[in-house]
């Protein structure tokens, strides 16, 4: 359908939809629209059109998709305050922007993005939002470098990537703050004048302000930009100190989402970077496999697997042995009470951990070559324990020399079907 709107007004689409401008002047988020240009806007997301000279679009909109045509200006005046501010400052400059859910975090990093492109700076950006990633897959830290102005953050793909395998950080801070620290000495080392830095929305509690405080010390920040609706970041932006704190109030236009939207921007995601992708086989003999059960350890001696076998009532199908850990995996129809498990640590003095072949099916893994470099994501198939081959549907092409287990399952269709620790060293 066509749609005439007039300068000055904003036009917010919420996907699924596509926009054409047919006339006129439009920029979404300071990046232009080009006359006959596709602007698609995933469903679960809104994007704001400015109107800076009427226009008349081409809509195209899915099931639940909606528009809402208001008087305000797509980047509040404070946005646009802020990146002029930020960006008088003398380079290289690291940008970190924090806020709870849905509190504009990724929209301004765009603007932001944007400004700095315009302004000829040589700019990067890394998505440390591992729930709702735009640069690269759902539970990584990826970056890439910007040269073009950009109207969604999921236009650009990941150069490299830092695969933690959990849409939280709070079961893996020390991983998220890691990769990150890693992702930015690289940037800069690539000599970019502007790197923005994009957070997840979780601020509240103790636990949750000690993180992001600790993120923007080990990063090194020069500038932290809080986005709030009250003073929710006061905990985290007071205990800031020596780096220059902005603070900007989240816009109104911003569309809250629920859970179930949530999952499906991520099922988009895992779709973008599982394109593609064909099963193939991995031999624990090839690769290494990184911060995991399987893998890690040696076979048991025969006399030990015999009495481990008598403690548990059933033959393993497959066991390894480390230091601190066996483990065991069993038919998909034998069962061990917690009673022969407790038997089976006292006897051994070490962790007990029992799986059933067929636990591992779905479950997400971060791919990397021998110099640890990320090359994607896959989904586990299955396990020949007994040949110790790994199938893995994924698009990945190139030698695969190391291998992640994540905590996320996957169905056939990409959708989140729940967690799995099955080789999790935690207990």
């Amino acid at each position: 359908m066509k749609h005439v709107i007039n300068e000055g007004k904003t036009l917010l689409v919420d996907g699924p939809a596509s926009v054409s401008i047919l006339s006129g002047k439009v920029s979404v988020l300071g990046a232009p629209l080009q006359i006959s240009e596709k602007l698609v806007v995933r469903e679960g997301k809104r994007l704001p059109l400015w109107v800076r000279k009427r226009a008349t679009l081409e809509l195209m909109m899915g099931e639940g998709a909606s528009i809402n045509e208001v008087d305000a200006g797509t980047v509040p005046s404070l946005w646009d305050e802020a990146a002029k501010e930020i960006l008088s400052l003398d380079k290289p400059l690291t940008v970190m922007v924090i806020g709870g859910m849905d509190s504009g975090k990724t929209s301004f990093c765009t603007f932001l993005v944007n400004e700095a492109v315009m302004n000829k700076w040589r700019t990067s950006v890394i998505d440390a939002d591992l729930g709702q990633s735009d640069v690269g897959p759902p539970s990584t830290v990826g970056f890439n470098f910007v040269t073009e102005p950009v109207k969604d953050l999921f236009e650009i793909d990941a150069q490299d990537a830092v695969f933690v395998g959990s849409t939280s950080p709070s079961g893996a801070i020390n991983k998220v703050i890691e990769g990150l620290t890693q992702l930015k000495d690289k940037v800069i080392e690539a000599g970019v004048d502007f790197l923005v830095i994009n957070t997840d929305g979780w601020v509240e509690g103790e636990e949750a302000a000690a993180y992001k405080v600790r993120l923007a010390e080990k990063v090194g920040s020069s500038v932290v930009v809080g986005m709030q609706r009250g003073n929710e970041l006061s905990p985290i932006l007071d205990a800031l100190h020596g780096v220059k704190v902005l603070v900007i109030d989240s816009p109104q236009l911003i569309q809250p989402r629920n859970r179930e939207k949530r999952k499906v921007l991520r099922e988009l995601s895992y779709k973008k970077y599982l394109k593609g992708a064909k099963m193939q086989s991995f031999s624990l003999s090839w690769i290494k496999v990184i911060d995991s059960l399987l893998g890690a350890g040696g076979p048991l001696h025969h006399r030990r697997l015999e009495t481990l076998s008598n403690l548990l009532g059933t033959r393993p199908i497959y066991s390894e042995e480390t230091v601190a850990t066996i483990l065991v995996v069993l038919k998909k129809s034998e069962a061990v009470t917690e009673e022969q498990i407790k038997d089976a640590e006292e006897h051994f003095g070490k962790r007990v951990k029992v799986i059933r072949e067929g636990d591992e099916e779905g479950l997400l893994v971060g791919l990397k070559d021998e110099e640890d470099i990320f090359l994607g994501i896959g989904i586990l198939h299955e396990v020949d324990y007994k040949r110790k081959i790994l199938k893995i549907y994924t698009p990945v092409s190139e030698k695969v020399s190391m291998l992640c287990f994540g905590q996320i399952k996957l169905n056939k269709n990409f959708r989140e079907i729940g967690l799995s620790t099955v080789y999790s060293k935690e207990l």
